[in-house]
């Protein structure tokens, strides 16, 4: 008995899965096939996860006479044609309910990744890793074509909707004509020319795939991105480091330039020429200390501040991006408003010493009497001129960073970071290469850029010792299993533990204020 061809698309809300599944069900109806579809929207605009489910009968209705095929409204596991999916942990987890198998199903993917929250709210970095899931979709899969979407998406200016049904195309999967599809698509509007542009390099790319039938070397390696010409290190620079470290020290030296200067780049470079004659009497040539410095470092020396975010939001980077993303025509009107809402540790930052001091004493003496901590809230007009104005002008103030106590403090914070690495490293390459590691602790910004401060140095004042009894392998495990505990948890609850475990004392208590407050149920008497 001729069975339907089963087809689940999954796409994240605002992608435009929707109209995917209504263009499939139309190019069907356009070439004489029946077709049915059905949807569960999840969260759809928020960015969640959506499911279509389309069922194709592989019979034109000429052949069907009065006859009408039975369609079902749901996935089966197991039984499905064509796996479609816009996210690459997303096509995992259909796979993990069991839909797909290796002897029917075809899977088409992006290698994009969408991050979960769960792997966005990790202090480390959380994110999944995709060789598992490569293995899965492989494991899974009949035929499998798993590309950079997002790669053509940008390249043809349209949504992944148009990528995906052009992969859909290419795969031979659907008894229909590639015109069938283009005729769906068709308009005299932008949008419908870049959809066929889009559907076209989709298409080609799988039907190159299935051509020359090499998946596994040419699809489910995952592409590293190259890095820019803008991003090359200065010679006079590269030739004082080996060449592993000269692809990230560009990227850092550029942003080091666009954050500070040529000068304040000068000093990140002489930083790391302190680190890495610590490392010459090491036998590993790979200089692994230096190279793990080199990004933690660049990150924070370009630590985020007010000037920071007016730079960035002023550029015109930024103007073209957002232009781009609502996909404003010409002649439209576009209005971008920014809000900040500025307290006194950003604006004590910019400040000298004595004068941050003050101001800081008295918004806690503020917090003290009960009150809340001062705040300025602002909303600007992006793109108004007095609203341009004053970002730029904010943004201006960047000569005079030097001058504020948060760059003293980072950068007295800093050079006691490369001290303690530079001292271990000379005795002990594993331990200082902990230390170096130690950087990604700093992250964030506000109460969680301070807590990953604090939690630094109290490793490297209380738990490494190069005069201590304890053995210098003993330290650098300690210090790993102690930097992997402040990761765990937010409340540093695993990290107070992990101290202790390891002979050190926990982290200080911070005092509070105590806040007392009237209950406006009780009347007075």
């Amino acid at each position: 008995m001729t069975q339907p061809i089963s087809i689940l698309l999954c796409a994240l809300g605002g992608e435009g899965g929707g109209v995917l599944a209504d263009w499939l069900v139309d190019v069907a109806r356009h070439a004489g096939y029946p077709a049915q579809a059905t949807s569960i929207p999840g969260v759809a605009q928020r960015t969640g996860a959506t499911t279509y489910y389309l069922e194709v009968y592989p019979l034109p209705q000429s052949q069907l006479q009065v006859r009408l095929p039975v369609l079902g409204l749901n996935p089966l596991p197991g039984r499905l044609d064509a796996l479609v999916s816009s996210e690459l942990l997303e096509t995992a987890r259909q796979i993990g309910n069991g839909l797909a198998s290796n002897d029917r199903t075809l899977v088409i993917s992006a290698s994009s990744r969408a991050l979960t929250t769960a792997e966005k709210m990790t202090m480390g970095d959380g994110r999944r890793p995709e060789g598992p899931l490569l293995e899965v979709v492989a494991a899974h899969s009949l035929r499998h074509h798993v590309m950079d979407m997002a790669s053509l998406c940008q390249q043809s200016g349209t949504m992944v909707s148009a990528v995906m049904l052009g992969a859909m195309a290419g795969s031979g999967l659907l008894p229909f004509a590639r015109a069938h599809y283009e005729a769906v698509l068709e308009g005299p509007s932008a949008s419908a020319k870049a959809s066929l542009r889009g559907f076209a390099l989709a298409f080609d790319v799988v039907t190159r795939q299935r051509e020359q039938a090499q998946y596994v070397e040419q699809v489910m390696k995952p592409a590293v991105p190259a890095p820019s010409a803008s991003a090359a290190l200065p010679a006079d620079v590269a030739t004082q480091f080996p060449a592993e470290l000269h692809a990230l020290m560009g990227l850092a030296h550029q942003r080091l330039v666009e954050y500070q200067g040529p000068a304040y780049a000068r000093l990140y470079v002489q930083r790391l020429e302190r680190l890495l004659a610590a490392e010459t009497s090491s036998k590993d040539a790979t200089h692994p200390v230096t190279l793990e410095a080199t990004r933690w470092l660049a990150l924070w020396m370009a630590f985020d501040d007010i000037i920071r975010v007016a730079d960035l939001k002023s550029r015109a980077s930024r103007w073209t991006r957002v232009t781009q993303e609502v996909k404003a025509k010409e002649g439209d009107v576009l209005k971008v408003y920014d809000h900040f809402k500025p307290g006194v540790p950003e604006l004590a930052a910019l400040l000298p010493q004595g004068m941050a001091n003050r101001l800081l004493r008295w918004d806690r003496a503020r917090v003290a009497r009960g009150q809340a901590p001062w705040s300025m809230p602002l909303k600007v007009a992006r793109h108004a001129l007095w609203g341009m104005a004053s970002l730029r002008l904010l943004a201006s103030l960047r000569v005079l960073r030097p001058l504020g106590s948060r760059y003293a403090t980072e950068q007295a914070l800093i050079e006691e970071w490369l001290g303690g690495i530079e001292t271990a490293t000379r005795q002990s390459p594993a331990l200082g290469l902990e230390l170096a590691r130690c950087g990604q602790l700093i992250k964030g910004y506000g109460s969680t850029n301070e807590r990953g401060k604090d939690n630094l140095l109290h490793i490297l004042r209380h738990v490494c010792d190069p005069a201590s009894a304890v053995p210098l392998a003993e330290q650098a495990t300690a210090v790993a299993r102690i930097r992997q505990a402040a990761l765990q948890d937010e409340a540093g609850q695993a990290l107070d533990q992990a101290l202790l475990q390891h002979g050190a004392p926990a982290r200080p208590v911070k005092a509070q204020p105590v806040l007392w407050m009237k209950n406006p149920r009780l009347k007075k008497t």
